[in-house]
């Protein structure tokens, strides 16, 4: 949910960044998390398009066997989703395990239950070989109610957690715990000990370094264009200069950039999430918390030099919606909750970050689809990307290296299963249409003078939608409200200046620049006269 690239936003909305316990520069920051631009053609084995952690992962894996790599990013290493998170290292993903028992059954439930525990200790051991300095930290984990509504429901979690790990090596992992260290009062809550938290961006910058020690190579800065099938039977990556030839591609963009034939644009939607990080003259606790139910709030400690620092992370809502609609919703829901813990705290940060959510909760890992062999995908995380990508990362390095791996049918990418949460599809379904359809219909038809300084909106000029957004100078910037990922209609989003993609999640500045996948090209530009 929330940032390790800690992000103010000025009154133009554009981002400064800083490393949370680090006082360089950005510039400083920036030369630790770029490489070279890619400068010539190259072939190599293993192409893997993107440097967050499961593309870094994989390509550490595939390294570490010997195998020729290439990591490409069209940023820098972890400048998005990946450094944007709670970095929570957690097996336990919301209340998920009495979902799949009851939806999919105990050998399923316990394959993924396996895989994420396993991958707990992959991460652990990969910091201890490679000597990474991340500020990892074990910690218990709690999910917590304050409702006696949903006491039930967390009995039923912690039934379900000890039943699977029962199964696994006949022993209790969970227990209910009734008094927490929260500063509000909770009604029940599940406890799994032995999880951990760390620094991710320092864990990423590790990963590189062990990548490049083992050989493999890493350009940042390099926007991928296209993969296209060679007539050997081998693959094309497109830059706008050069290519990469490849046996094997690996995706792992956070939101698959390739719209056919996977067409995972019609199994995911995004989600935006906030964050804050305070300090307080009171004392913080140890552990990681998350409650059971919206609004969601997160909360957990993180390091600052000399002291700790209290992140809270929620206000989640469906990306392309307005953040200011609702009172659950972005930073403001946020800070009223800060202000109600700790009357004294002041804010320092505040960032967001998107989430790719699947319909039936479970990612898509493995074969971006049938029509491309040895092309690999990774996405649909529903916000638990620190074990996940290490459970990716161990699935496509197995089949790329043709091992038998246990956990792959768990995630298979290209199930087309009925889906099992029909509640969830039906409300995110009916959302998209709301979101498309109503941006279509109700658009104002208004002068460019009427929008207020500081704020943004859709216009209609002789019939064209036009994308305005007006600075405090009163100086226009006008671009083609249109997504350049598939053609959805963008909305404004005034709290952080941007165009957001209802439909897929896509995100740019008020210039037209790319932010966040799916879609990597700028929108159209308009001069105004």
């Amino acid at each position: 949910m929330n940032s390790f690239w800690l992000e103010e936003k000025n009154k133009q909305g554009e981002n400064k960044k800083i490393e949370l316990d680090n006082t360089e520069s950005k510039k400083k920051i920036n030369h630790k998390t770029e490489r070279n631009k890619i400068d010539k053609n190259y072939t190599t084995s293993v192409c893997v398009i993107g440097a967050g952690l499961t593309g870094l992962s994989t390509a550490y894996y595939l390294a570490k066997e010997g195998k020729k790599v290439i990591v490409v990013d069209k940023d820098g290493i972890g400048e998005k989703a990946s450094g944007h998170t709670t970095a929570k290292i957690t097996m336990h993903h919301g209340l998920i395990y009495d979902y799949l028992l009851n939806s999919y059954g105990i050998d399923y439930a316990l394959k993924y239950y396996e895989s994420n525990k396993h991958a707990i200790e992959n991460i652990k051991q990969i910091i201890k070989q490679e000597k990474i300095k991340c500020d990892l930290e074990e910690q218990a984990n709690y999910i917590y109610t304050t409702k006696k509504s949903e006491r039930a429901k967390i009995e039923k979690e912690v039934s379900a957690i000890n039943a699977l790990e029962a199964y696994s090596t006949g022993k209790r992992y969970a227990s209910l715990a009734s008094s927490l260290d929260l500063p509000f009062k909770t009604e029940i809550a599940i406890k799994t000990s032995k999880q951990a938290q760390f620094h991710p961006v320092k864990y990423m910058l590790g990963l590189a370094k062990a990548i490049e020690k083992n050989n493999g190579k890493i350009f940042t800065n390099s926007c991928v264009k296209n993969v296209k099938k060679s007539a050997d039977g081998n693959y094309t990556v497109e830059f706008d200069k050069y290519k990469i030839k490849a046996k094997y591609v690996v995706i792992a963009t956070h939101y698959p950039f390739i719209n056919f034939p996977g067409l995972y644009f019609s199994k995911m939607y995004q989600a935006t999430s906030y964050a804050i990080a305070i300090e307080t003259k009171e004392k913080l606790f140890d552990g990681m918390y998350l409650n059971a139910s919206e609004p969601v709030l997160s909360f957990r400690t993180i390091k600052d030099g000399d002291k700790r620092l209290l992140m809270i992370g929620g206000g989640n809502h469906k990306t392309g919606f307005d953040p200011q609609s609702n009172a659950n919703f972005g930073y403001d829901y946020l800070e009223k909750e800060a202000k109600k813990l700790y009357p004294d705290c002041k804010i320092l940060y505040k960032w967001n970050t998107r989430d790719c959510i699947t319909l039936d909760k479970i990612p898509y890992i493995g074969e971006f689809s049938k029509l491309m062999p040895n092309v690999y995908v990774a996405t649909g995380y529903n916000k638990w990307g620190m074990t996940t990508s290490n459970v990716a990362a161990n699935i496509i390095k197995d089949s790329i290296l043709q091992n038998k791996n246990e956990y792959a049918s768990v995630y298979n990418s290209t199930r087309i299963n009925p889906i099992k949460n029909r509640k969830e599809v039906k409300n995110m379904v009916s959302q998209v249409v709301k979101s498309f359809v109503t941006n279509r219909i109700k658009i104002p038809e208004e002068e460019i003078s009427a929008i207020e300084e500081n704020n943004g909106g859709i216009i209609k000029i002789d019939g064209q939608n036009i994308g305005i957004y007006k600075d405090e100078k009163g100086n226009i910037y006008a671009v083609n409200p249109t997504c350049t990922h598939l053609g959805c209609l963008l909305t404004w989003n005034n709290l952080d200046k941007t165009w957001d993609c209802p439909c897929h999640g896509s995100r740019f500045d008020y210039t037209g620049k790319n932010l966040y996948d799916p879609a990597f090209k700028d929108l159209v530009k308009y001069r105004i006269e």
